[in-house]
C-alpha cells in the first residue's frame, strides 16, 4: 500500500470518528458533524466576504513570514561569520522563543492596529526558526571543507553557494516547513485577539460570539487547506531555486 494511500485512510478514519462523536453528542453548539460542515463549506465561498477574508489574512500573514525568511536568513549568516553577532542574538531569540504568543499580541496592540498585528506577530514567531534552523546547518558544516576553501582562495560569493547553501539546505527546508505551520497559527490568532475588520479572525470571532459551530470548524479547515496550498508552494518555490542557484 503507498503511502498516500495510508493517509487517506488516516483521514477517513478521522472523519469517521468525528462524525460518530457528533452523532453521539448529538449537540450542533457544541460539535459540528463533517457532514454538515462540509455543506456549510460549498455555501459559505459564495459569501461576498469569503474571498476578502483569506486575501486579507493572507497577505499579511505571508507577508510577515517573508520578512522572517529573509530577516532570519540573513541573521544566521552573519552569526556564522561572526560569532559576536550569535551572542548578541542569543538572548532575543530565546525571548521570541519563551513568551507566549498571547503576550506578544497584546503588548503589540499598545503600538500597532489591529490591521497590522498579524504581519507583526507571524514575523516574530517565524525568526527564531528560521535563525536557528539556518545556523544550527552552518554550524554542522564540515571543518575541512571551509580550511579547503581558504586554502585556494575561494571568494565568499562562490563558498556560500557550493559549500554553505548546500550544507544549510536540509535545515533550512525543515525550518520553513515549520514556520509555515507557526505563521499560519500565530497569524490568525492575533487576528481573533484584534478583530481587524475582513479577517479570518474576525470571521473566527463572530463564530464564537454566535454559538455558530458550523462556520467555526469551516473556517478551521479553511485555514489548514490555505496553510498547506501556501506550505506546498513556498516549498516548491525554494526546491526550484536551490535547483537553478546551486546547480
Amino acid at each position: 500500500m503507498s503511502r498516500t494511500a495510508k493517509k487517506i485512510i488516516a483521514v477517513v478514519l478521522l472523519l469517521a470518528v468525528w462524525q460518530a462523536a457528533a452523532m453521539l453528542l448529538d449537540q450542533k453548539v457544541l460539535l459540528a458533524s463533517p457532514v454538515q460542515v462540509f455543506i456549510r463549506l460549498f455555501t459559505l465561498w459564495k459569501e461576498p466576504e469569503f474571498v476578502s477574508a483569506i486575501v486579507f489574512s493572507l497577505l499579511r500573514i505571508a507577508g510577515g513570514f517573508l520578512l522572517a525568511f529573509i530577516t532570519g536568513n540573513i541573521l544566521a549568516v552573519l552569526a556564522g561569520k561572526h560569532e559576536w553577532i550569535e551572542i548578541l542574538l542569543s538572548p532575543v531569540m530565546i525571548t521570541i522563543k519563551t513568551v507566549p504568543v498571547a503576550s506578544f499580541i497584546i503588548i503589540a496592540l499598545v503600538w500597532l492596529s489591529s490591521r497590522r498585528l498579524s504581519i507583526f506577530i507571524s514575523f516574530l514567531m517565524v525568526l527564531p526558526v528560521i535563525y536557528n534552523n539556518v545556523l544550527k546547518g552552518i554550524r554542522c558544516i564540515d571543518v575541512k571543507m571551509n580550511e579547503m576553501a581558504e586554502v585556494y582562495r575561494l571568494p565568499w560569493g562562490r563558498k556560500f553557494r557550493y559549500i554553505w547553501l548546500p550544507a544549510i539546505k536540509p535545515y533550512l527546508f525543515s525550518g520553513t516547513s515549520i514556520a509555515l505551520g507557526m505563521a499560519w497559527k500565530a497569524g490568525i490568532a492575533a487576528e481573533v485577539i484584534g478583530i481587524p475588520e475582513g479577517s479570518i479572525g474576525e470571521m473566527l470571532f463572530n463564530a464564537k460570539i454566535y454559538l455558530n459551530t458550523t462556520d467555526l470548524f469551516a473556517w478551521t479547515v479553511i485555514i489548514v487547506a490555505v496553510s498547506v496550498l501556501c506550505e506546498k508552494a513556498v516549498m516548491w518555490l525554494l526546491e526550484k531555486a536551490y535547483e537553478r542557484y546551486c546547480s
